[in-house]
């Protein structure tokens, strides 16, 4: 697709993008939350992130027959409608305090924003020149992250108002009974909202996208392209250690007694916006897509060193990060996982385009099987959570993700090249 004109499809998908930070970052918040309001320990409070995630991957496939039938304006307004169902159910999911009725409210969700995804992120891609892609991507990822940004912070003023960290783990049974029922008007609130842009998206003028098909390839399936298969493994660990950083550091810093911890997801989005702000300003012009997602994993693999080697007395780092500013300072390690977002920012935005250029006729299956690849969310976190639980120590339970930079570091530097499986390609 090549519009003339891109400005109001990008201020829908911008909105969208907008969308998809706010309710998935939220998640940040709601684990440490429903720790205490449902009794959970940390591997149980991690269903969370199971939950939502799990349903790209049951859904994507699916969504995308549902888009090949309504088109991908029609597709994005059913996604909206769905996730206004999933904020509902946060009102039962409150009143009774199950867990389980929470678990279904975020699948729900979970399953709205699979087709939203599946819709417009090649939508992104495809909109102009696929060497300037990551950089359109990192304009959405600024606005999603800005929404991070902004979800725990909302929550927290919203929620926990009138109650610090530590006194959340002491209240009566009557007194967590009824900070339950807070989450009720915000999910109407939300149901209001994305009600609306749902009428927006199917009575707007958004085009319908189209994809660009070529006569060269003649292969059968979309398994036979490497750089899709290894690039959707490579968001697979991705995402996981995305949601990792952006959801543990709550439980992580609540462990070792640091305030506020509901809000600390803030931390990490605030330096995924920074990395997209280097995508948005350097790329293609001062840094390559390949070039950036390499460095990405290699700051990762560092900033993952420091969560585990540096001290949880220690200010020294998030001093000289942001002391002087005025805000409250954290312990080393807590900084190192808030860090992991600046280096998480550019992997999605590179990814994207190494692994949809040149499919033409599977873009479309090449980008469901990307969605599929978030999955990562949902599988990671608990693998995490377990490890973390067997050897009773959150912090050093970090370095085993240094296995998922690894990996995408690989993709970077060979494997987006291959064009057939075999294929001896020089790094």
């Amino acid at each position: 697709m090549r519009e003339k004109s891109s400005f109001f499809p990008m201020l829908i998908i911008g909105t969208l993008f907008f969308i998809f930070g706010f309710v998935t970052w939220l998640n940040g918040s709601l684990i440490p939350f429903l720790k205490v309001i449902c009794e959970l320990n940390e591997f149980e409070a991690l269903f969370v992130t199971f939950a939502f995630y799990i349903a790209y991957t049951l859904m994507a496939y699916p969504m995308s027959l549902v888009l090949e039938r309504t088109g991908y304006k029609n597709g994005m307004a059913l996604g909206l409608g769905v996730m206004v169902i999933g904020s509902l159910l946060f009102i039962p999911a409150a009143l009774s305090g199950k867990f389980l009725v929470f678990l279904a409210a975020l699948f729900t969700l979970g399953t709205g924003l699979t087709i939203l995804q599946t819709a417009s992120n090649p939508y992104v891609v495809l909109i102009g020149p696929i060497q300037s892609a990551a950089m359109r991507i990192s304009i959405m990822g600024l606005i999603n992250k800005s929404a991070g940004v902004l979800a725990p912070l909302i929550f927290t003023a919203l929620i926990l108002s009138d109650i610090t960290a530590l006194s959340l783990e002491e209240l009566s049974s009557a007194q967590i009974e009824q900070l339950a029922t807070r989450l009720i008007v915000p999910y109407i609130i939300m149901a209001v909202m994305l009600a609306s842009l749902m009428m927006l998206v199917k009575f707007s003028s958004l085009p319908e996208l189209e994809f660009e098909k070529q006569h060269e390839q003649e292969r059968g399936s979309i398994f036979e392209f490497p750089r899709v298969v290894l690039g959707a493994i490579a968001l697979f660990f991705y995402v996981g250690i995305e949601v990792i950083a952006g959801d543990t550091i709550g439980l992580y810093a609540q462990s070792i007694g640091v305030a506020n911890a509901t809000a600390l997801t803030s931390y990490t989005m605030v330096f995924m916006v920074l990395g997209y702000l280097v995508g948005v300003f350097c790329i293609p012009k001062y840094l390559s897509q390949e070039k950036a997602l390499s460095g990405s994993a290699v700051l990762g693999i560092v900033f993952l060193l420091g969560v585990v080697f540096t001290s949880q007395e220690s200010h020294r780092v998030s001093e000289v990060l942001w002391g002087w500013s005025g805000v409250a300072t954290l312990p080393d390690s807590v900084t190192f996982i808030a860090l992991l977002g600046f280096a998480n920012a550019l992997v999605w935005p590179t990814i994207w385009p190494l692994a949809l250029e040149g499919l033409g006729k599977f873009t479309a299956q090449g980008s469901a099987l990307l969605i599929m690849a978030i999955a990562g969310g949902a599988v990671l976190p608990l693998v995490f959570g377990k490890i973390a639980q067997s050897i009773a120590d959150m912090q050093s339970a970090y370095l085993v993700c240094i296995v998922c930079y690894t990996f995408i570091l690989r993709y970077a530097l060979k494997w987006h090249k291959m064009q057939k499986w075999g294929e001896d390609v020089r790094s």
